[in-house]
């Protein structure tokens, strides 16, 4: 199993040489959603973490002092130089598969996009040569199967599922290649207004693509059904659905997964085989991730209550490892094109969480591009609101408070000052300032627009905050908040943001917490680039309409 940092990369023992050849760092891991005090093995002393984005920087949550210890990998469980967990499976577990190289770890994905390009290419050879017009008919091609899943990992990959997707988009993108011809050609005044053999080429590409993924899939099979491909896999739920799961898989190789055990507070059913053995409870799950190297989980039907499985799982956003849902009432469900089966049973995989997404990166740098392009541009604006906050308040044009951020870090948020307070306690405590009466009409005008956000750009610019995220909170009231909400820690499994879900929701001021919560978690389960686009869009006609509080 490897492990991975907030960024994607993977993490690698003090004695190993880091990914991009920079100095090694001590991987931390994982945030504890539950609130509850990270187990004594994971913790360290007093270690510094570094900031949201660019290290290696989760760490547990609030105990009841709110302390945010970083938790790390225990001794025995190191990373080796190969990103692979070593010293923690004991000796009675089955074996990882022989091949368990770089290439194996990076999924099938790769392979399929290679043997793409290959037909492509094989494709353009039958049809007179590699010319321009191939180019662009295979860029988008690829593109279209990506946007297809065609590209996905999948427990039972089939040429036969995957051939009405492929003719389908294949002709979408013959009749996208031939539209921009003729209008290049029309451009240029070209006799020829179409080149035929286009139509050779996708011919021989359609061919080449069910040839070689027959052949791709028939390896992957083979390989998983000799062993050589294997992965370590955890069942959550030891009732009927979980043992059954954990019989077939073993008794069906093909899928790739090796049942070690299970997590569940009762022990299994009668007759199920010895080496399926309850390795602890459900809320044990990072542990025993680590300690047998286990890379793939599937949650069956157990003693454990729903509610608290969704804290358990979050847990394992940091880990670089596949989660697997039996859904309710699968026997009635219809299995779907993002859908997997296990001799017969329906699987739904989970997203990958949002730090292990490559967008991820993306989204930091284009906090980093938006907060330096806008100071530049709205500095002679935060002049003037400098000038008349200092005009209506005297000294102490900004004003800086303590949040809490990612993973539990405090950093200090800045704004403009709206109001002076009376000391550091009422500005740790006071909830709310819209309908004090020492608000001046600057700061009053500064709420109600939003503008006395500005500064936090800054906040953004060095890495403390995202454009969007959830709002950080002041530690008195995350302390407080954590004790009544049960998942209000759970937001902070991302960096907080200058505006987000539940700020466009109209939840901010004196709405419900538990509803915040709510849209900040399900804005984590569910980020994608084009929703941190809609959020911010909405945000400006928010401060267009002057919505803020």
């Amino acid at each position: 199993m490897t492990l991975r940092d907030p960024m994607g990369r993977a993490a690698h023992n003090s004695g190993g040489s880091a990914p991009d050849g920079g100095r090694p760092e001590d991987p931390r891991l994982v945030i504890d959603v539950r609130g509850e005090p990270a187990p004594a093995q994971f913790l360290t002393g007093s270690q510094q973490s570094q900031n949201a984005y660019g290290g290696f920087a989760p760490q547990a949550p609030f105990n009841q002092q709110m302390a945010t210890q970083p938790i790390q990998i225990p001794q025995a469980a190191r990373p080796d130089a190969d990103g692979m967990l070593g010293g923690g499976a004991p000796d009675d577990d089955p074996p990882a598969g022989s091949w368990a190289g770089p290439l194996v770890r990076a999924g099938v994905r790769p392979l399929l996009v290679l043997l793409d390009l290959v037909a492509c290419l094989a494709g353009a050879l039958a049809s007179g040569g590699v010319r321009p017009i191939m180019g662009l008919f295979t860029v988008l091609l690829v593109a279209a199967y990506a946007t297809g899943g065609l590209y996905r990992s999948r427990l039972s990959p089939s040429i036969l599922d995957d051939i009405p997707s492929i003719t389908g988009r294949l002709l979408v993108v013959l009749a996208l290649t031939v539209t921009g011809q003729l209008t290049l050609n029309q451009l240029r005044w070209d006799v020829e207004m179409v080149d035929w053999k286009l139509l050779v080429a996708a011919a021989v590409t359609f061919v080449a693509t069910v040839c070689l993924r027959t052949t791709a899939y028939g390896l992957v099979r083979f390989a998983r059904r000799t062993g050589r491909i294997a992965h370590r896999t955890l069942i959550l739920g030891a009732g009927r659905v979980g043992t059954y799961l954990a019989e077939s898989l073993s008794q069906h190789p093909q899928y790739g997964l090796q049942p070690i055990g299970f997590l569940d507070i009762d022990p299994p059913r009668p007759g199920v085989s010895a080496s399926h053995r309850i390795l602890g409870r459900p809320e044990q799950l990072v542990e025993v991730l680590l300690d047998h190297q286990v890379r793939n989980v599937i949650v069956a039907f157990g003693s454990m209550r729903e509610s608290e499985l969704v804290d358990i799982i979050r847990t394992c956003d940091r880990l670089h490892c596949e989660i697997f849902v039996v859904p309710r009432l699968f026997e009635l469900h219809h299995i779907g094109a993002e859908m997997d089966t296990a001799w017969g049973m329906p699987l739904i995989r989970l997203r990958r969480a949002a730090y292990r997404s490559r967008a991820w990166q993306v989204k930091r740098g284009i906090d980093i591009a938006f907060s330096g392009f806008a100071l530049m541009c709205l500095s002679p604006l935060m002049a003037v609101i400098a000038a008349l906050v200092r005009w209506e308040g005297g000294p102490g044009i900004l004003f800086k408070q303590e949040r809490v951020g990612v993973d539990g870090q405090h950093f200090s948020v800045m704004k403009f000052r709206s109001l002076k307070p009376v000391d550091e306690t009422e500005s740790q405590t006071n909830w709310n300032i819209a309908l004090d009466d020492r608000l001046g009409p600057v700061g009053k005008f500064l709420r109600r627009s939003s503008l006395d956000e500005l500064p936090q750009l800054l906040n953004i610019l060095r890495g403390d905050m995202s454009l969007v995220g959830p709002r950080p909170e002041r530690p008195h009231f995350v302390d407080t908040f954590r004790s009544q909400h049960p998942h209000y820690v759970a937001r902070h499994r991302v960096p907080c943001g200058l505006t987000g879900l539940a700020q466009v929701n109209g939840l901010r001021g004196d709405t419900s917490i538990a509803e915040r919560a709510r849209f900040d978690n399900y804005y984590i389960e569910n980020w994608s680039l084009w929703l941190d686009i809609k959020i911010l869009m909405r945000t400006a006609m928010s401060v267009i309409r002057a919505e803020g509080g």
